[in-house]
């Protein structure tokens, strides 16, 4: 890889990064039924009907996993507590949920990996699914209680904690394109979660504060978006995108209010006396988390329903996920959010990797589009500190091979290949090449 630890300012983290329900194995240690259960019980939602009951087994097999991590010269490890694991039931602490990240958080220590986690990465318990999810704001409160519960438990051990992993994908990709749990194509459905995820993570900062916890923040996720062409519709539609995809948390969250361009079409939806959260939403945060993968060429298109434009990959080299792959537009967003949201708050990049159709060869995974991909965009990185950002680490995601959501088990993200009939671990040539260029 093109460049190596020495190129980063003392301290920089290199790291990688999981999700509870995507590589635990949810059917172990007493944890609850999810949506994303039920969501992969319906016909075609995802790839074979695929769940996470057993996904990579890291319940069992978490020393293993955290040793690779440790071999591979890792600074830390960013992993999230599963909400339906601590309260089956949305409400009720189960002691062996909490007794397993115990374990985990302890097990991170002893290999010298600094523990960040993540409350919510997507497991809604099914119970308050059943009461409306995200569309309900007594999640919110019920969030703020599950937040108290695990903080109790593990809050003294973590280096920082995120609220929410990408709230975008918890409530447009879920309630507006249907595309995740709980699968819904109603808009105001959308403007409540887009709300209340919002919510959420302030009522979890409140909670967090109260506790006296350091190193808090979110995660979002952002998508580089461009004009397909040089029509002023085109240019309006880039705008649209743009603030639904990439400004709609990021303001609310720094600054407290939602852009015109994404209010133009949820405002009439929006839960009564939205206005009086946003203090609660906007309270200061420590840092931000950035999850990019790839970058969008929009247009206008007056035929569809709001927001009356089309999207497409750019024409770039593409991954296994069919996504562009396209560094620029990660040093574009670290820059971007430094400017424009954030100044000199720290920034890590929480999530960057590719999906690629890995097989284990003669006992090993050669990779060598994943040590590109890789080496591309924490040189990007390296460039976006070099204009100014406060980037203080990177993690790749993922660690593992993993469920993959409404792709099941199909698309491989990993540096570790995962054999899931087998659950053998792989570490591929990415991995090989990433311990040694970050080598101290």
């Amino acid at each position: 890889m093109d460049f190596k630890r020495s190129d980063f300012p003392e301290g920089f983290l290199f790291g990688a990064a999981t999700a509870a329900y995507q590589i635990e194995g949810h059917s172990f240690g007493g944890a609850g039924p999810t949506h994303w259960d039920s969501f992969a019980a319906g016909p075609g939602n995802v790839v074979r009907g695929e769940d996470g009951a057993v996904a990579c087994d890291h319940y069992h097999r978490y020393a293993e996993d955290l040793d690779l991590l440790k071999y591979a010269g890792m600074d830390a490890y960013r992993f999230s507590t599963s909400w339906a694991r601590v309260m089956p039931d949305g409400r009720t602490p189960n002691p062996e949920g909490l007794d397993f990240y115990d374990r985990l958080v302890d097990a991170m220590l002893e290999r010298g990996l600094k523990p960040f986690q993540t409350l919510y990465h997507w497991e809604l318990p099914s119970a308050l699914a059943d009461k409306g999810g995200w569309m309900n704001r007594d999640t919110c409160a019920y969030f703020g209680d599950y937040t108290g519960v695990i903080a109790d438990r593990i809050g003294d051990r973590v280096a920082a904690i995120a609220t929410i992993n990408e709230p975008w994908c918890v409530s447009y990709l879920s309630h507006f394109l249907g595309n995740h749990a709980p699968g819904l194509k109603d808009i105001r459905a959308t403007a409540r979660a887009m709300h209340h995820i919002n919510l959420a993570h302030g009522v979890a900062m409140t909670r967090l504060r109260e506790k006296g916890m350091k190193n808090c923040g979110v995660v979002l996720n952002f998508d580089h978006t461009e004009p397909k062409d040089t029509s002023a519709r085109a240019a309006e539609a880039a705008a649209t995108w743009d603030a639904i995809m990439n400004r709609w948390f990021v303001e609310a969250i720094t600054k407290g209010t939602y852009p015109a361009e994404a209010l133009a079409g949820l405002a009439p939806h929006m839960p009564n006396g939205w206005q009086d959260d946003m203090a609660e939403i906007s309270q200061p945060i420590d840092y931000l988390g950035v999850n990019y993968y790839t970058r969008h060429k929009v247009t206008a298109d007056e035929t569809a329903v709001w927001p009356h434009i089309a999207s497409e990959e750019g024409p770039g080299d593409k991954t296994q996920m069919g996504w562009e792959i396209y560094p620029q537009g990660l040093q574009s967003f670290l820059t971007r959010l430094s400017n424009d949201y954030v100044g000199d708050m720290p920034i890590y990049v929480t999530e960057n990797g590719m999906a690629w159709d890995d097989a284990v060869e003669d006992g090993a995974v050669v990779d060598p589009e994943r040590e590109k991909f890789v080496s591309d965009h924490i040189n990007a990185t390296k460039q976006a500190i070099a204009e100014g950002a406060n980037v203080q680490g990177f993690f790749y995601w993922s660690l593992l091979d993993n469920y993959e959501w409404a792709f099941g088990y199909e698309k491989r993200f990993g540096m570790i290949h995962v054999d899931f009939e087998t659950l053998k671990r792989t570490p591929k040539a990415s991995y090989h090449a990433l311990k040694a260029a970050i080598a101290r």
